[in-house]
């Protein structure tokens, strides 16, 4: 029986680690899009995110049926909660890469111009963004503590590049009147990305929780 359980968990664990991929791609291909203004790969992020959420109700459902039938342990109930928070996450997570694609389809229709410093930003930021969902995966996983902390702490960096953005765009918008539609548009890109690297600091801290049973905020 015990065994037949443990297999469970190493299932319920592979979908999310299956779920947090899916999402680190879909964030990809969405900025990708972006900077691209590629309508085609918007769209294409946007049909992706269906898949993701029903994953996160399968991960879901499948926690609720462990929960349900196997009576969990402490220790294991606690992984099980707290998967079925996590992928909450990630599902969110999701949610802004749908944002960004809904932003490039805006950008399609206005043809509005184009500001090639701040797209490189951007892209920085997504690369910072793509490491940590990566690495935060992986530290839940293998519920590595110091991991958790260190790749918390790299959210600091990622708001940094968010404010340096936004005060970019503001300044662009001010000395030119045409470049307003857009630079609205790269703000609130770059915020998507730094909610996304919020969610991942959830995760790290969820990490903390397997790990210690303390609720900790990490950021």
């Amino acid at each position: 029986m015990r065994k037949t359980f443990d297999d469970d968990l190493k299932t319920m664990h592979g979908q999310f680690t299956k779920m947090g991929l899916m999402v680190n791609e879909n964030i990809l291909r969405a900025v990708k899009a972006f900077i691209n203004h590629d309508e085609n790969l918007a769209l294409e992020a946007k049909k992706k995110d269906e898949e993701i959420n029903q994953l996160e109700t399968d991960i879901e459902n499948f926690c609720f049926k462990l929960i349900a039938l196997q009576q969990p342990v402490t220790s294991d109930l606690r992984s099980i909660v707290t998967v079925m928070k996590a992928s909450s996450d990630l599902e969110r997570m999701g949610d802004h890469a749908v944002s960004i694609s809904r932003s490039v389809i805006r950008v399609k229709e206005r043809h509005n111009k184009r500001i090639p410093e701040v797209e490189a930003m951007i892209g920085e930021m997504a690369d910072n963004v793509k490491l940590m969902v990566e690495e935060g995966i992986d530290a839940y996983v293998r519920v590595d503590l110091d991991e958790a902390y260190r790749i918390a702490a790299m959210d600091s960096a990622v708001d940094k590049q968010f404010v340096a953005i936004n005060h970019f765009c503001l300044k662009q918008m001010a000395a030119d009147s045409e470049v307003v539609p857009g630079g609205a548009d790269y703000i609130s890109v770059a915020g998507y990305l730094e909610r996304i690297g919020d969610y991942v600091t959830n995760i790290c801290e969820r990490v903390v929780y397997l790990k210690t049973g303390e609720i900790q905020e990490l950021n």
